[in-house]
């Protein structure tokens, strides 16, 4: 997360969003085989998405 971000810059929205990404993360974790090739990237890129959202949104103050 970026540094100058504090959980309360988050929307409720964004907060249910990130937390329904990091529980599919989770999940996709608990399916692994062994191996350690989960790709999260997908999920990641969403989350730095909110991110960014909500970091443009702090700064437009």
């Amino acid at each position: 997360m970026a540094d100058d971000l504090k959980f309360s810059d988050f929307t409720t929205g964004e907060k249910v969003r990130i937390a329904g990404l990091v529980a599919r993360m989770g999940k996709r974790g608990l399916a692994d085989d062994g191996t350690g090739n989960v790709d999260l990237s997908d999920l990641q890129r969403r989350v730095e998405r909110i991110e960014r959202a909500a970091l443009r949104r702090k700064h437009k103050k």
